[in-house]
């Protein structure tokens, strides 16, 4: 994807207070990337680099990794895995996949193999240790996957230690409610792509529009029938949210779908960790 339809590589710092946080872990340094949509047409090789520099640079403690790797087919994640070879990380880093990397049935296979070749562990309804026991990370499938099942993975945590949560769609926030999450990460949205300044994602409007129209009109247009269109709750497209005692950062992503980026540039974050 042509800069000027991506628009240029945001870097966002953000401090997070995790309640229960010991003290070893204070000032603990994670980086989150997220959409890359490798296929090489949504994502630029110079986009990538610098947002691999950017990591880098920024000396994490721990790399974190939400999905979409791909588009459709699983190939390109051969000569994507070579790039993200580059990353470096003091304690390892940490990937789940995607709605996208599951499109074909050898998807799931072929992207976690490569992803595994060099290093990156991909975490598949899976609680990893990363700093030790007294923060777990946890990786977990999509929402809408039919291995979808947190009480297997949350049913194995002490409810007193604090976690951090790998999800794709900012949707399971939602579900999660029920589970102490200190940090969910999750990207899917691209950040809405296209934001109204003051109004929010272009994308928001669809469901709203859609909620008009009768539901026996609905009936006979199947298009219409998916009212909330990627996500449901569009008001967590982006971005550090409260959901009930819990805490959601939804990363914009890299990668860029046509028609491109209005005010939602792809984003490299920076999580600072403090005791709350």
């Amino acid at each position: 994807m042509h800069w000027f339809l991506s628009g240029s590589l945001s870097v966002e710092k953000l401090t997070v207070n995790i309640r229960g946080l010991a003290a070893s872990l204070q000032g603990k340094k994670l980086v989150h990337l997220s959409d890359f949509h490798y296929d090489g047409l949504r994502l630029a090789d110079e986009l990538l680099e610098e947002a691999i520099a950017v990591s880098n640079e920024a000396q994490p403690d721990l790399v974190l990794l939400t999905g979409d790797y791909v588009t459709t087919t699983p190939k390109p994640i051969h000569q994507l895995a070579q790039r993200l070879k580059k990353l470096q990380s003091r304690h390892g880093i940490y990937a789940i996949l995607g709605n996208h990397d599951l499109y074909y049935r050898h998807s799931q296979q072929e992207i976690t193999a490569s992803l595994t070749n060099i290093g990156i562990h991909v975490l598949w309804n899976e609680i990893a240790y990363p700093f030790g026991t007294d923060l777990p990370v946890v990786g977990i499938l999509d929402f809408y996957s039919p291995g979808f099942n947190p009480p297997l993975i949350f049913n194995q945590l002490d409810p007193s230690i604090p976690r951090i949560v790998l999800t794709h769609d900012p949707d399971t926030a939602a579900y999660l409610k029920t589970w102490r999450v200190d940090l969910q990460l999750a990207g899917h949205t691209h950040g809405g792509q296209i934001i109204i300044p003051g109004l929010g994602p272009i994308l928001s409007y669809r469901s709203k529009i859609i909620r008009k129209i009768p539901i026996k009109l609905r009936l006979r247009i199947p298009c219409l029938l998916k009212e909330y269109f990627v996500v449901r709750h569009w008001e967590w497209s982006q971005g550090l949210h409260r959901i009930g005692d819990n805490q959601l950062y939804v990363n914009r992503g890299l990668g860029t779908y046509f028609p491109g980026r209005i005010f939602c540039p792809p984003e490299v974050t920076v999580i600072t960790l403090e005791k709350e």
